[in-house]
C-alpha cells in the first residue's frame, strides 16, 4: 500500500514535513500545499522555501500547482523539473469558495470545456497527476470528467470521494468511487475521510485492488497514523512530544514575533488534540494563550494527559 500525505496550506510545509519524517518515519510520498503560479512568473518566497530541494532532502516530495492558465502552469512545471522534480500533480479539488469563485481548484470542474484545453495544452508537454473532486453538485458530474482524464496521459487520478458543495462535510460517497475506479484508465488514488487504521481496513476491505491512498486531516492529527496502518509499533507521547518540540524551535526561530509562532502552533492542535483523553478544556486553554508563556503551560498540561491508543480526527467547535 502506497501511502501518500495530503498537503493542508498552512500546515504541512517543509518544517512539518521534515519533523513528521524524523520522528515517525516518512510517507511514501508528501505532497506539497498547493504553488499558485501567477502572470508575475514568480514563485513567491514561502513557496520557494517550500520546494527548495535543500528542505526535502531525503523525502519524496510532490509539488501541486492550483491554476486554471496554462501558460503559466507549464512555466511553473518548468522551474520544479529544473529543481529535480519528475512528478506534479494538479489541484482540480480544493472546494474552498475563494478558490472556486475564480474557477481554480474544484472550480475548474464547472467549465468542461476549459478544463479540456487546459490538459490538452500541459499534457503535450509535461507528464501530470491530478487531484479532483466528483464535481460540483452532483457525483453524476464525474462521468463527463472522468471522459476528459481518460483522454490523457496523466501519471495518476486521487480522487476525494465528495463533490465541491459538501466540502468537507457529509459522507464520502463510495459507490461514486466505485464507479469511477471501475472507469478511469489511469491509477486511482483514494482520499477521503480515512482517520483511523480501522478506516484504512475497512476501506481496503471494500476495495482490494486500491492500492494507493492519500491520508490528511487523519495523519495530522494522528502522526503515528502510517504506521499503525502498517502495524508497526504503538502510539507513545516520547515520539509526539519530541515532533512538537522540534516543529515549535523552528516556528520560533523561523518566524517574527510570538503571534506567529501562537497562530502555527494552534493550527496544528486544532487537529493533534485527539491523541489525548479529554483534551477539550486545554485546547480552549491552548486557543486563548497571547503569549508564548501561556501556550507552553497549556501545552505542558495537554501532554500529561492519558493518550487515546486508537485517536483518530475529531473537531471541536
Amino acid at each position: 500500500m502506497q501511502l501518500s500525505f495530503a498537503p493542508l496550506e498552512g500546515i504541512t510545509n517543509y518544517a512539518f514535513r521534515q519533523s513528521h519524517a524524523k520522528w515517525f518515519g516518512a510517507a511514501n510520498r508528501y505532497f506539497i500545499p498547493f504553488l499558485v503560479p501567477n502572470q508575475t512568473y514568480k514563485f513567491t518566497s514561502r513557496e520557494k522555501k517550500d520546494i527548495a530541494p535543500e528542505n526535502n532532502q531525503g523525502l519524496c516530495v510532490v509539488p501541486q500547482l492550483l491554476t486554471n492558465h496554462a501558460e503559466q502552469c507549464l512555466w511553473a512545471i518548468e522551474q520544479l523539473n529544473a529543481l529535480g522534480y519528475a512528478e506534479v500533480n494538479l489541484n482540480f479539488g480544493c472546494p474552498s469558495g475563494t478558490v472556486v469563485v475564480k474557477r481554480k481548484g474544484a472550480g475548474f470542474l464547472a467549465d468542461l470545456d476549459a478544463l479540456d484545453r487546459f490538459l490538452d495544452t500541459v499534457c503535450n508537454r509535461f507528464s501530470v497527476s491530478v487531484k479532483t473532486r466528483l464535481g460540483i453538485e452532483d457525483a453524476q458530474e464525474f462521468a463527463a470528467i472522468l471522459a476528459i482524464y481518460n483522454r490523457y496521459p496523466l501519471t495518476e487520478v486521487i480522487i476525494h470521494a465528495r463533490v465541491q458543495k459538501d466540502l468537507y462535510q457529509g459522507k464520502v460517497d463510495h459507490e461514486a468511487f466505485s464507479q469511477a475506479l471501475s472507469a478511469c484508465k489511469h491509477p486511482v488514488c483514494y482520499n477521503g475521510d480515512l482517520f483511523t487504521a480501522q478506516d484504512v481496513t475497512k476501506f481496503c476491505a471494500a476495495f482490494p485492488h486500491v492500492d494507493r491512498i492519500m491520508l490528511g486531516r487523519g495523519w495530522i492529527a494522528n502522526p503515528d497514523l502510517g504506521n499503525q496502518i502498517q502495524g508497526k509499533g504503538v502510539l507513545d507521547s516520547v515520539r509526539i512530544r519530541g515532533f512538537h518540540d522540534e516543529l515549535y524551535a523552528v516556528y520560533r526561530e523561523t518566524l517574527s514575533g510570538e503571534t506567529p509562532v501562537l497562530f502555527k502552533m494552534k493550527e496544528l492542535w486544532h487537529y493533534q488534540h485527539c491523541l489525548f483523553e479529554n483534551s477539550e478544556k486545554i485546547l480552549k486553554k491552548i486557543r486563548k494563550a497571547k503569549h508564548l508563556w501561556e501556550y507552553e503551560a497549556a501545552v505542558q498540561e495537554m501532554f500529561v494527559r492519558p493518550l487515546v491508543p486508537d485517536a483518530g480526527y475529531r473537531v471541536v467547535r
